[in-house]
This record gives structure tokens, C-alpha cells and sequence, in this order.
């Protein structure tokens, strides 16, 4: 009786000293899993997006696949100037990986306003959910809506369910049959444009665009947003003869900067047209605020980059 009772004695002082030990061991292998990066997902295929969609998107910069639907199909006036799709009626999604086989969507999609109820509807159900929905412009003839979007799941059944949305609408669905034509010249000095804006932009579509992305960190529901899926400065620049310009596009601000750029356009003539948020949980909370005026390029140009000069902006 007195070995077992040894045996038993010699058992448990090896099990006390054994055990914290491998408790230990599993602690430190457990932060060091934590500090370990996390495995990237294999590559997204977005050729079913594309085919759902019923057109090819394009990559941009941070791993977005972005597709952009232009309203060709309105005839949208603000006084005088007629307003070209690549101005302000440019319908667009961005999709970004999260994970092997799901992506996160924003989107904006331009809408009349006898649009609005039935895309809403459409989009109930499909995972797709309205994040905001307001004018950007003032004074347009017809009256036009922007209805923002988001979603988060498996990126086809995304896409199909916007396009389901689309179909509802007017807005012209198919790819170019062809290339497109050789780019008109826009009769603007682009050069002075650029150099007064401190930043420089691209042609599409008879429109001036420069993007300006914000210098910090963007994230919706704790997944990083890049610039391309709608968190960049957009200034647009349309030509309307005599090297005057419509201008518009969205300031994309922190609370802060809110009002002292108000001040800076105002003082330049440049009207602001809306001020409200675009997106539902996101981190630090952003602002967009929409403008309009129709004057001299470059000095439109000028106002704008004193208006930039307010922001916390990526250099050029």
C-alpha cells in the first residue's frame, strides 16, 4: 500500500511540474500563430463579375475591380451646360477580395428619380444595401438621384443582383461593339489646369477628371477601402467654350476640414451643392461635399487647389 501511495505521490509531483509547462507551451505558440501575418487569399477570378454584369470591368490600383456604367442614355441640363456622363452621371461598382471567394462592393448608381423605388426594391434581398441616397447637383433638369450601395459575399451573386437592379433602369448595359472613336480635342489648356490644381488628370469622355486620394487610411466594417472605390477627391472639368468650364465633383473630408473648405470654394465663386456621407461604417468618418460653378478654367482651377490646400491629401 505504501509503494502505491508512492507511486501515486511521485505521479502527481510529475504531473504539476509537467503541466504548467505545456501550458506554457501552448501560450507561446498561440501568440506567436497571433503575430504571424495572415495567409492571403489565392487570386480572385472576375470573369464571372463581368459575365453577371453583362460587361468587363478594370483593375485599378489597390486590388479593385471597377466597373463603371455611364448614363448615355440622359439628357441632363444645369443651365445651359449639358451635362456629359463623364461629368457627374456616371453609374459605377468596385469590388475588393476579402477572402478566398467573397469580395466587398460600393457602388453608385445614377438614377431618375422614377428609378429609385423599384431599384431599391430589386436590391432587397440580394445582399446589396443602400447607404445613402440625396442630389449631387442642384438645378438639373431632369432631376437626378445617387443611390450609394454596398455588399459583402460572394462577388458573382453580387454582381447578378445589381445587374437584376440595372435592368429596371435605362442605363445602357451592353459593351462597345467597337472602339470608340479618337478623342476630340478638349480646347483647354490642361497644362495651367493642372499646375493650378497641383495635381494632374486624365481625359474620358470629353472631361477633364483628376482624383486626389486622402494621405490616411480609409476602412468600411474594418476592411481597408483604396481610393478607387469612391474615397478620392473627384474634381471634373467639362469644357463650354471660350476657356470657361463646368466644374464639379466631391471633396472627401474629415469633420474638421468640413467648413473651412466651404469657406475656400465660396470665396472663389464655386457653389456648394450637397454636403452628407456616402458610406455606413466608416472609419475615420468621411464627409462628401459636391460643387458646381461655370467660369474660367483655370481660375475655377485655382479656387479648387486653394480648397485642396485645406485636406489632409496625398502629395502630387
Amino acid at each position: 500500500m505504501a509503494l502505491r501511495w508512492d507511486r501515486f505521490v511521485l505521479s502527481g509531483l510529475l504531473l504539476s511540474l509537467l503541466v504548467p509547462g505545456c501550458e506554457k507551451a501552448k501560450q507561446a505558440d498561440r501568440a506567436e500563430a497571433q503575430q504571424r501575418p495572415p495567409l492571403a487569399p489565392s487570386p480572385m477570378d472576375w470573369a464571372p463579375v463581368a459575365q453577371a454584369l453583362g460587361k468587363a470591368g478594370a483593375m485599378q490600383p489597390g486590388n479593385v475591380y471597377k466597373v463603371g456604367f455611364p448614363r448615355s442614355d440622359l439628357h441632363v441640363t444645369v443651365g445651359q451646360v449639358t451635362v456629359q456622363p463623364a461629368l457627374a452621371l456616371g453609374s459605377w461598382l468596385a469590388f475588393r477580395q476579402t477572402a478566398d471567394s467573397e469580395a466587398m462592393v460600393l457602388g453608385d448608381l445614377v438614377l431618375l428619380e422614377s428609378e429609385v423605388a423599384p431599384v431599391m426594391s430589386q436590391l432587397e434581398g440580394s445582399g446589396i444595401h443602400p447607404t445613402a441616397l440625396h442630389n449631387h447637383l442642384l438645378h438639373e433638369s431632369p432631376p437626378i438621384r445617387y443611390l450609394h450601395i454596398m455588399g459583402r459575399g460572394a462577388p458573382a451573386k453580387l454582381a447578378a443582383g445589381v445587374r437584376a437592379a440595372l435592368d429596371l433602369t435605362r442605363t445602357p448595359l451592353a459593351a462597345a461593339a467597337s472602339a470608340p472613336a479618337a478623342a476630340a480635342p478638349l480646347g483647354l489648356d490642361t497644362a495651367q489646369i493642372a499646375q493650378a490644381l497641383g495635381y494632374h488628370g486624365n481625359v474620358n469622355g470629353g472631361v477633364y477628371q483628376v482624383g486626389v486620394p486622402r494621405a490616411d487610411t480609409v476602412t468600411v466594417d474594418g476592411v481597408v477601402i483604396p481610393p478607387a472605390m469612391g474615397v478620392a477627391t473627384a474634381i471634373n472639368i467639362q469644357p463650354t467654350g471660350g476657356g470657361k468650364a463646368a466644374v464639379t465633383g466631391d471633396f472627401v473630408l474629415v469633420v474638421a476640414e468640413v467648413n473651412p473648405l466651404i469657406q475656400a470654394l465660396r470665396a472663389n465663386h464655386i457653389e456648394v451643392t450637397a454636403l452628407h456621407s456616402h458610406m455606413l461604417g466608416d472609419s475615420p468618418r468621411l464627409y462628401f461635399l459636391h460643387f458646381w460653378a461655370n467660369d474660367d478654367a483655370v481660375q475655377l482651377a485655382r479656387g479648387l487647389g486653394t480648397a485642396l490646400a485645406k485636406m489632409n491629401v496625398r502629395k502630387a
